[in-house]
């Protein structure tokens, strides 16, 4: 069935539809108009309500919008797609799996993506996005423009590639992590994650990658980071840049063409077992 220059209004507008084609509507004031619906395409259409799309599956959704009360848009749903989208609101993603995110702009993107698996997010923009994919595994991220405070808490089993991460605390307890061509803006980068490779990456870090296992920088410069790797294990970085200050490692092998100053001011930590290469 389709549906064309509609409005709809009121609670469950289309609740568990089945197949429709839906093109420039409205969806407004009504919570979950979509609520268990499954097999549907959205057009140019606005949701101006809460909770669009729970429990919900195989969709797509082009050129459209989630305003601002469209709160907690997408929750518990599976196998969707949006491309060429909006989204004003926040909480929009939770507890999904199998889906993508390509050419949105998320406005707000507070809690946003937390407890989701499987998915891939694309030459986007996302901003407000604190606390962003928190829990969440099995994710790609590429080409995206990324502002917000302590994204990517708890994350296993991601690839970023080519974007910029403008975020406080970013990557703290997280395992299987591949960052590629990105630059980094994050105080406290990393803490207490272990399986963290960076490759050809611009991080700047106030007392950053620390408390950290397994950590491996190829090509990378850190710029503007000091007292890092503080109780680190099995290191192995290659930093093409001066680094203002190493303090405290645990074992590895740092190569660096420069440090400020190296800091063991921790009796219990034995210096003999991290090789510190100048040059």
């Amino acid at each position: 069935m389709k549906y064309q220059n509609q409005t709809f209004t009121g609670e469950r507008a289309l609740f568990m539809s089945n197949g429709l084609d839906i093109e420039e509507c409205l969806f407004n004031d009504g919570e979950s108009p979509l609520k268990e619906s499954h097999n549907f395409t959205i057009n140019t259409s606005i949701f101006a309500w809460k909770y669009p799309m729970w429990y919900s599956s195989h969709f797509t959704v082009n050129g459209s919008k989630f305003e601002i009360m469209a709160r907690a848009a997408v929750w518990y749903s599976h196998d969707f797609e949006f491309v060429d989208f909006i989204s004003e609101a926040p909480k929009s993603f939770r507890e999904s799996y199998n889906f993508s995110l390509k050419n949105v702009e998320i406005k707000d993107g507070a809690e946003t993506c937390w407890w989701c698996h499987d998915f891939e997010v694309s030459d986007s923009k996302i901003v407000g996005a604190d606390y962003f994919a928190m829990k969440s595994k099995n994710i790609i991220i590429k080409n995206v423009d990324f502002h917000g405070k302590y994204a990517f808490d708890g994350v296993e089993n991601v690839v970023v590639e080519n974007c910029k991460l403008m975020t406080k605390d970013v990557f703290w307890n997280s395992k299987h992590v591949l960052i590629k061509n990105c630059y980094i803006d994050s105080e406290y980068f990393g803490w207490n994650s272990e399986d963290i490779t960076l490759v050809n990456c611009e991080v700047h870090s106030h007392q950053g990658f620390c408390y950290m296992k397994n950590i491996k920088l190829v090509n990378c410069k850190l710029v503007d980071t000091d007292l890092c790797f503080e109780y680190c294990e099995d290191i192995d970085a290659e930093i093409v840049s001066k680094v203002d200050s190493i303090k405290n490692p645990l074992s590895g092998r740092i190569k660096v063409k420069e440090a400020g100053e190296i800091i063991f001011d921790d009796p219990n930590v034995d210096k003999t077992k991290t090789e510190i290469i100048i040059g």
